[in-house]
């Protein structure tokens, strides 16, 4: 079997970034794939799954509310490894072009206080699995690390 696009990145080169992992057509429509890598993989621990729970509920409610965005997210959601998560969004995008979008959205998982959307039994299989305050505290981290001064090297996958 061939290997996947996402086993072909070099992980022992990989640092946090918001990065085009592929773009995928489906007749004369484009569906680019971002892989919004939050921590370096292989050298630190990985998000807990609690966390990762939460920041999904928060990014995928506010992707789905975003006046430019939200005819335009196909998924919002973690990546197995628990070192990031995956954007698709149909259209032809670079990194650098959703910046602005990632950014607004850890902004919006940094500042959210109250219940967390859909968690709850009627609307979530493992709603009981969520962490509100280390989601904050996770795209906080993301937001000072690595947004708010993004360069050219973390959106680009290294060689």
């Amino acid at each position: 079997m061939e290997k996947i696009t996402s086993f072909t990145i070099n992980h022992l080169k990989l640092e946090p970034g918001v990065y085009v992992s592929r773009k995928d057509k489906y007749g004369d429509a484009v569906i680019t794939t971002f892989d919004l890598r939050m921590t370096t993989p292989n050298k630190e621990p990985v998000m807990n799954t609690a966390e990762v729970h939460t920041i999904e509920h928060l990014g995928a409610t506010y992707l789905r509310n975003d006046p430019e965005f939200a005819d335009k997210t196909v998924y919002f959601g973690p990546m197995g490894c628990r070192t990031g998560f995956y954007m698709l969004l149909a259209g032809d995008y670079s990194s650098k072009d959703v910046v602005p979008l990632v950014t607004k959205m850890f902004e919006f998982i940094r500042d959210f206080r109250g219940e967390v959307p859909g968690a709850a039994p009627r609307d979530c299989g493992n709603y009981l699995d969520q962490n509100l305050g280390m989601a904050n505290w996770l795209a906080n981290r993301y937001l000072n690390n690595v947004l708010y001064n993004i360069d050219e090297k973390h959106l680009v996958y290294p060689e």
